[in-house]
């Protein structure tokens, strides 16, 4: 081959040019700009939960004044919200993959946050279920843009701690949602003993969910100002070609996009892409094979339990996810074998939602439970477990970070031996909280220290999945991470434990006792948790040293 000037001038020219990329790269990657981005992030965490976990601390008020039973109540707090979030949690997802992130976030914001006001005009079950819904689908377009933000925002040194600082948003949020619900109930109450004359004829619970959810209007307009990164900015040293870095955004058309997303959860339509995109007449009839036993289950469980909205919901969810997973496969064969023929992502994903049955059941129902066992005031509830589960969760989430990002210069495994630790430590303490405890101060104290160390699993686990993700799937694989959490853990969890409670109470015993006994019960599925986090541990150092080998193997120019 003969070499020319013009040829050396042109490859001297291509090397400059990458070499100034990355330049401009590594001036914003890690600098005060993306601190700033990261700043605002948490506050949207923040605001996220606030407007989730404020209904706990006014499901004692909700239930009397709607006439629910605590199933109604686990079906609103878990499946209800739970389903919705994990469905539109994958298209979502996929837009975030490819659409300005910021913008959708800011979106996002503004509709949960409308959603949550609009609660608080709601007078009975069914407006308050599409509330709900509605606030779980503004949510869904948020958590998995702002993960893939960070990772393009932040180097790989320092990711784990940047997603625990991230983590702590939602943390704070959750107590903070407990204090604000359980303030203004008591001020509100205390101001209009008799709710008729109270403005507008609002009940407590009521205004509490418009003056939480009216600000994050405010909120969502400073996310419109957010800068979009270039796309794997930060991963530039893992040598995967600047091409392949960035997204022209003003050819993204968004509604297109999210439709091209949805379709594949349509029955019938699901049944025709399938045929359009080359799965054949073997994946159709699995389709509806699926489909038909997905169908069968939930109708016996109805038929056991009487409840029709849970696993109807249910139901209809899973075979979404399972549609639109088969057309996945046929239209982007790496990003489906990234997430499902990954030994360690497939592992944490289990992980993540049974850990979360325990959790989201526990953490729901120790608020009613504070006050039907010890008699303690929503406001004295609200105050302690919710400032001092907004403290632990700072420190616990951002100490989950730092102490990962430390242990893994030592080993590739110290992100998931600090989640590890951390469920672990959880676990016996709320064993010590559920079976021992009958004093209100010691409850308090473990209830406390338990929401502490839970906070360590969160970020190593997040952090985890997205080091196994390419930079265009990382949103993605963020929201199945969400939708397994949501389908196996906050669908599940709070409803089986109202179940439960429910059924004991109609044994004659004391509704405190009911509640204590349905928790008890949920730390079976926290043990089964527990396997399939060690099974990660002893496969994720494979997994991630073969990644890019896989990637290419399937097809992906890198």
């Amino acid at each position: 081959m003969t070499v020319t000037s013009e040829t050396v001038s042109t490859s001297t020219a291509e090397s400059n040019s990458d070499q100034k990329i990355a330049a401009d790269k590594s001036a914003v990657v890690d600098g005060p700009y993306a601190k700033y981005v990261l700043a605002v992030l948490v506050i949207v965490g923040i605001f996220s939960y606030i407007d989730r976990q404020i209904f706990a601390i006014l499901a004692e008020a909700i239930k009397a004044d709607l006439q629910l039973s605590d199933g109604d109540l686990g079906f609103l707090f878990g499946t209800a919200f739970a389903v919705f979030y994990a469905v539109f949690g994958i298209p979502l997802g996929r837009l975030a993959d490819s659409w300005c992130r910021t913008k959708q976030i800011s979106l996002s914001l503004g509709f949960w946050s409308i959603m949550t006001a609009l609660s608080g005009l709601t007078k009975s079950f069914l407006p308050l279920a599409v509330c709900r819904f509605g606030v779980a689908v503004g949510e869904a377009g948020a958590n998995p843009a702002g993960l893939s933000l960070l990772h393009d925002y932040f180097s790989p040194k320092v990711r784990t701690t940047v997603i625990g600082i991230y983590a702590s948003g939602p943390a704070i949020g959750g107590g903070l949602g407990l204090f604000l619900g359980g303030a203004i109930l008591g001020a509100w109450s205390n101001a209009w003993p008799d709710p008729s004359l109270a403005p507008f004829g609002l009940k407590g619970w009521q205004a509490a969910f418009m003056v939480v959810g009216l600000p994050g209007l405010l909120l969502s307009l400073l996310i419109w100002t957010l800068k979009e990164p270039a796309r794997g900015q930060a991963d530039i040293p893992l040598k995967i070609p600047t091409q392949n870095l960035t997204t022209n955004l003003s050819t993204v058309r968004p509604l297109q996009n999210l439709l091209r997303e949805f379709m594949p959860m349509l029955p019938i339509v699901n049944l025709w892409l399938l045929k359009r995109v080359g799965g054949g007449s073997k994946s159709q009839l699995l389709n509806l094979g699926v489909g038909l036993l997905i169908g069968l289950a939930a109708s016996t469980l109805i038929k056991l339990t009487g409840e029709t909205l849970q696993w109807l919901a249910l139901g209809i969810g899973f075979y979404c996810v399972f549609s639109w997973a088969q057309v996945l496969l046929c239209r982007d064969r790496v990003c489906f074998s990234l997430i499902f023929r990954c030994k360690t992502v497939r592992y944490l994903y289990l992980f993540f939602g049974l850990s979360f049955f325990a959790s989201s059941a526990v953490g729901f129902w120790m608020v009613p439970w504070f006050q039907r066992y010890f008699g303690a005031s929503a406001a004295d509830v609200g105050i302690i477990i919710g400032l001092g589960s907004a403290l632990g969760a700072l420190i616990g989430a951002i100490l989950s970070g730092v102490l990962s990002d430390w242990l893994r210069q030592y080993t590739q495994r110290g992100k998931l031996y600090v989640a590890l630790g951390g469920t672990m430590l959880w676990f016996l303490l709320v064993i010590i909280f559920l079976f021992f405890v009958e004093n209100l101060f010691v409850a308090y104290t473990t209830s406390l220290c338990s929401g502490l160390v839970w906070c360590m699993m969160p970020a190593p686990v997040t952090s985890t999945i997205n080091d196994l993700m390419l930079p265009r799937t990382r949103a993605v694989g963020s929201a199945l991470l969400i939708l397994a959490m949501s389908f196996l853990g906050i669908a599940l969890g709070p409803y089986c434990v109202g179940l439960f409670s429910d059924a004991f109470v109609e044994t004659g015993v004391d509704s405190g006792d009911a509640l204590r006994y349905a928790m008890q019960l949920s730390l079976i599925v926290a043990v089964v948790a527990l396997g399939f986090l060690i099974l990660a541990v002893k496969h994720v150092v494979a997994d991630e040293n073969s990644l890019l080998e896989r990637a290419r193997a399937l097809g992906e120019d890198i």
